[in-house]
């Protein structure tokens, strides 16, 4: 059945669930970049990851057991795409202390095209002539919001843009894994390694929250899960590779987020590199997988 527009109409609510998804991941990096002014980062990466793995074990409890979901064909690179995860989230949290939201999100947005390069380069996927320009165009936008070489070039944001190579590397790594494993396994092994790795240092940089705070961090676990369910369910009405553009609303949410809630200015430079950027990215098209608790 369709619409008046012709849309299918399962494809419009997965579309409408996606931008919802993204509504609600900007708000939460608004969240954190006022959370992260006061309290370790270590500790906010380690209490998401305490309640992700709670969601992690329900999930797997509810699709058919822990017990099977424990068993990986890939065990080790499990490890290392969870200990990636934990340290893509401290880095990012990292840029919001210091960089702007739209700013942050603008150098983030590459990551797709670098997660496309390292596709190429590591699992030896074919990279079209199309996505070879793609990734020019969007590597040209991030120099033009870097601006080396012009006098303001700060070294802050660089920041972004290790915390988006360390999502490229985990999202390459979730395709690799993906063939074997299945979904709940991804989140488990996650949730585990995460959870006991961030502890580490999660406790020896404990800063006791206010009652204001707290209120904040639960409504940052509670709408980290609530955001991954909600694309989930996209994926049910709607192919990837037609939600893929619609990921990018991310950066404009967080745009919006950033000039209202934190004052933030938009110069030039950030508009005109964030538009390549984004160009680039819809049109390598790649269907990548995964996501931050």
């Amino acid at each position: 059945m369709s619409d008046t527009t012709g849309q299918p109409k399962g494809a419009l609510l997965g579309i409408s669930l996606c931008l919802l998804s993204m509504l609600i991941f900007a708000a939460q990096d608004g969240i954190t970049k006022t959370l992260v002014k006061d309290l370790s980062i270590a500790q906010l990466v380690m209490v998401r990851y305490w309640f992700f793995l709670l969601f992690a074990v329900t999930f797997v409890a509810v699709k058919g057991g822990v017990g099977g979901a424990v068993k990986s064909a890939h065990p080790l690179l499990q490890v290392i795409r969870a200990l990636l995860g934990v340290l893509e989230i401290a880095v990012f949290g990292l840029a919001l202390r210091y960089l702007g939201l739209a700013e942050t999100h603008a150098i983030y947005a590459v990551f797709p095209l670098l997660a496309m390069v390292m596709a190429g380069l590591v699992l030896r996927e074919h990279v079209s002539i199309r996505q070879s320009l793609a990734a020019l165009v969007g590597f040209t936008g991030t120099l033009i919001i870097l601006k080396p070489g012009m006098g303001v070039f700060s070294v802050a944001s660089l920041i972004p843009l290790l915390a988006a190579l360390m999502f490229a590397a985990f999202n390459v790594l979730t395709r690799k894994i993906s063939q074997t494993d299945s979904f709940g396994t991804n989140m488990l092994y996650m949730g585990f390694c995460g959870a006991v790795v961030s502890t580490l240092t999660g406790f020896t940089h404990w800063v006791t929250p206010s009652l204001h705070e707290w209120g904040l961090i639960l409504i940052l676990c509670v709408t980290g899960v609530t955001a991954q369910l909600l694309l989930l369910q996209a994926l049910k009405y709607t192919a990837a590779v037609t939600l893929q553009p619609f990921n990018y609303a991310l950066l404009l949410f967080a745009s919006v987020i950033g000039v209202g809630w934190f004052q933030e200015t938009l110069d030039a430079y950030l508009v005109a590199g964030a538009i390549l950027v984004v160009l680039g990215g819809i049109c390598s098209i790649k269907h990548l997988r995964g996501g931050r608790p």
